[in-house]
């Protein structure tokens, strides 16, 4: 199954000082033969949040953040997900577990990996909230320590 990475494990993944570089890479060691997925919202998170001078003193620019970005794209088992379902269709199955504002883009984006029958691979236990049951649990995968 493809797995959507969620922001915290893209910039894991390319950030050497992340406190879950080492487990963002074991995952991806045992998985991206498989498949991985980005979004357009994945890779704005990417580079938003790399570029950001709160982030680290070691900040890079938009520009070198979109050119990594574009490098690690190449990667063999890269898959581009559109945005190709509403926000409303995305988040229906876990709107009744949805009580605050932080949970609409975890919502979205497993409801985008469930639409391409995909999983969603992210750091953030919370989003296991979402899950209403085990019906979607196949569709998320939160990387513990």
């Amino acid at each position: 199954m493809v797995g959507l990475l969620d922001v915290n494990v893209l910039v894991a993944l390319s950030w050497p000082e992340h406190e879950a570089f080492a487990r963002s890479h074991r995952w991806f060691a045992r998985h991206a033969a498989a498949g991985w997925a980005t979004c357009p919202i994945t890779q704005a998170g990417f580079v938003r949040v790399v570029s950001n001078p709160a982030f680290s003193m070691l900040t890079i620019t938009p520009r070198e953040a979109l050119a990594n970005l574009a490098i690690t794209m190449k990667h063999s088992g890269h898959h581009f997900w559109r945005d190709d379902i509403s926000l409303v269709q995305a988040t229906e199955p876990f709107a009744a577990r949805m009580v605050g504002h932080q949970q609409i883009t975890d919502a979205y984006l497993l409801g985008l990996a469930i639409h391409h029958k995909g999983k969603l691979v992210t750091l953030d236990r919370a989003t296991l909230s979402l899950l209403p049951d085990n019906t979607f649990s196949c569709h998320l995968d939160v990387l513990d320590t």
